[in-house]
């Protein structure tokens, strides 16, 4: 008999007793708030009901929480009840709604519900397609920090979509969401680097960036990792790496 597998298994079933019973106490306490009408407590018992915490999960339970606190004009639940319409969780789905809801977080500044909106124009989902809008949108998210926006704000303007072409913008754009530890980002920072675009090519910079993508599972970016080795001298591989390793130890962890 295992004793250390038996202790560890009993350890982690009172961990997760703990937990479960932690989650069952917060949504008691929030539906006691919900039902007084707090609109933070509404949110969050809707989170709970969404993910099943505490609670059995049930979609229509969450879109109602969700709904409460959104007509109360709560950001996040009204972001959240966009998402609902958008995915048919909870209700029936319906994009304009969808729409609705997403604008009426975006106006209160709420990056998530701006870049959702964004992409509601870009694909026309319950609104006609427009390009201006959708870079409008996406900018404000991009400006609030939102680094899958600023990606996406890179590649309109390394592209031309909604606005005039600018590789210089774009790898500004590209850059801030790949400071940020976004994969994508990364990623596209490394090819603007790899090719001159935007920026004086430098394979030391290329092989930092898809370095970083790379490390987080993307495989395009392994590929392109090893092609620009390929390309490099030793010095300058071991330079790369140094300043992947100097990015890692000075980004803030998650």
């Amino acid at each position: 008999m295992n004793l250390k597998r038996l202790t560890f298994g009993l350890g982690l079933v009172l961990m997760l007793t703990g937990q479960v019973a932690h989650a069952q106490h917060s949504v008691e306490k929030y539906q006691k708030a919900a039902d007084r009408g707090d609109a933070n407590a509404q949110f969050h018992l809707g989170l709970y009901f969404a993910n099943g915490q505490g609670v059995e999960k049930n979609p229509v339970e969450a879109a109602k929480w969700y709904r409460k606190a959104a007509e109360q004009g709560y950001a996040k639940a009204q972001c959240n009840l966009g998402l609902c319409y958008a995915s048919g969780l909870g209700v029936s789905k319906n994009l304009t709604e969808a729409l609705t809801w997403y604008r009426k977080a975006a106006d209160q500044g709420l990056a998530i519900a701006q870049y959702n909106l964004g992409l509601c124009y870009a694909n026309g989902q319950g609104v006609t397609k427009n390009p201006a809008e959708m870079v409008k949108w996406h900018r404000k998210a991009a400006e609030l920090g939102y680094s899958t926006a600023q990606n996406w704000l890179g590649v309109y303007y390394a592209t031309g979509q909604g606005v005039v072409r600018d590789p210089a913008e774009a790898v500004k754009w590209y850059r801030k969401a790949a400071e940020q530890g976004d994969g994508t980002g990364q990623y596209n920072l490394g090819h603007c680097y790899a090719n001159g675009q935007g920026v004086q090519k430098d394979l030391v910079e290329a092989c930092k960036w898809y370095g970083l993508a790379a490390a987080q599972g993307d495989d395009k970016s392994k590929q392109k990792l090893a092609q620009t080795k390929q390309k490099m001298t030793p010095a300058q591989i071991a330079e790369a790496q140094q300043l992947v390793q100097e990015f890692k130890n000075t980004s803030p962890k998650p």
